[in-house]
């Protein structure tokens, strides 16, 4: 019998989102591997043994046995799309969404993304680390263990590393795996305004190699954690061409390529994130039936963000539906940031994409764990409980994982389990 760290059993459902290590599609979505009375093995923080409580006892021993007496565990949740670095708040511009302001009115008249990066760069590294331990504390409670954060609220050469130096400290000091991208690309800095050409120069010229070199000498490099290049392509931002600029000069270096794209308006920008191979392509609101037959022919996950429309009060919502029948795999997110979504929580998302995209429970619990992991290029390591996987793992106050999803405005995550070790 094999002595292990851990042992968790008696598990009412062992829901392992297993999948054979890709991401899921069509029916796969509607199977979250559910394993009655369940129980898993842990030694040096991985998963060594998944199957039945009796199969588990009878292989395994350890001193430190975990009984989940019936509750459901299910995979820690894979947040792949988060702003959570930030200092400042909009408070104002909450009451004048209320009132009917625009998005794209309110980031025009200097408000939106231009006001918290004029907070963000007055921060120091010590402030932001901060408030940024604070939103993850929040989010690990709320059951996500691994979290992709993006840069873009610096929107120059010393704020843009200021934020990734904060990206860094927060994997040392904190738990939840975090995954760095940079997105220099968020919106126009004012002191571009007239000329956002330039600006895309200065990221190729002098940002993009600056954040590479930062990465190969960052413990992110060391441990093979991806690192992508990320942009926002909306009218009033950043045009087709321009992204295309960036996602060249990016992939020489060696980047990962993500992707804003139709959140508002169809640009082609899904499209554009397919063709160069983007880990994922995020948002969707407005993406037209070729590109999601595109979407379903590639290996790019589409991480829809069902946060920002509810936050909006908005009463339409990316198809989900349509991208999964399609063939797609999707992934979902928080999109955790102090404007268009202040939510830490990935149930709160999960709950929105049910009544409002339609999915069913078991596809958004895949969406949010295993597939969620293959749009930050982690599938072969997080997002599943199987062999060989990370050991993150949680135990709910419900036997049945749907409630996840049927109950929302509470928290049903009893314990979150990380590396192995129960938090």
């Amino acid at each position: 019998m094999r002595q292990v760290d851990v042992i968790i059993h008696n598990s009412g459902q062992l829901a392992t989102c297993a999948s054979g290590g890709k991401a899921k599609r069509t029916a796969d979505m509607l199977d979250v591997g559910v394993v009655e009375n369940g129980a898993v093995a842990i030694a040096d923080g991985r998963f060594v043994g998944v199957g039945t409580t009796a199969d588990i006892l009878g292989a395994f021993s350890s001193d430190d046995v975990v009984d989940a007496d019936g509750r459901a565990v299910v995979p820690g949740f894979v947040d792949p799309h988060t702003h959570i670095v930030y200092a400042g708040d909009r408070l104002n511009e909450f009451e004048l969404k209320i009132k009917g302001a625009d998005y794209l009115e309110i980031l025009t008249s200097g408000g939106g993304i231009i006001s918290t990066v004029r907070n963000t760069r007055e921060a120091s590294v010590e402030e932001l680390v901060e408030l940024a331990l604070e939103r993850l504390d929040k989010m690990l409670l709320c059951g996500t263990t691994t979290c992709e954060i993006k840069t873009g609220y610096g929107l120059d050469i010393e704020s843009e590393l200021k934020m990734l130096a904060v990206i860094d400290e927060l994997s040392n000091q904190h738990p939840i795996e975090i995954i760095p991208t940079l997105l220099a690309a968020h919106a126009i800095p004012p002191e571009f305004k007239d000329n956002s050409d330039a600006y895309v120069e200065l990221i190729c010229g002098e940002i993009l190699p600056k954040a590479w070199n930062w990465y190969e000498n960052s413990q992110f490099y060391e441990r093979a954690v991806p690192f992508s290049v990320d942009v926002f392509a909306e009218r009033n931002t950043y045009t087709i061409e321009q992204s295309r600029r960036l996602f060249e000069v990016a992939r020489c270096f060696g980047f990962q390529i993500k992707a804003h794209v139709d959140q508002f308006t169809n640009l082609g920008g899904s499209r554009l994130g397919i063709d160069y191979g983007a880990l994922s392509i995020d948002h969707l609101d407005a993406i037209s039936d070729d590109e999601i037959e595109l979407l379903a022919d590639s290996d790019t996950v589409g991480v829809v963000i069902p946060t920002e429309n509810f936050s909006a009060g908005k009463s339409q919502f990316a198809n989900a539906r349509k991208m999964i029948d399609a063939g797609c795999a999707i992934a979902i997110s928080t999109d955790y940031n102090p404007g268009s979504a202040p939510c830490p929580s990935m149930p709160m998302a999960m709950a929105i994409s049910c009544r409002y995209q339609k999915l069913l429970p078991s596809e958004v619990l895949n969406a949010s764990t295993i597939n969620a992991a293959h749009a930050i290029g982690l599938g072969e390591h997080y997002g599943s409980i199987e062999v060989g996987k990370v050991a993150d793992a949680l135990i709910l106050e419900t036997k049945d994982f749907r409630a996840l999803m049927y109950e929302f405005g509470g928290n049903i995550v009893d314990s979150v389990i990380k590396n192995g070790e129960v938090l």
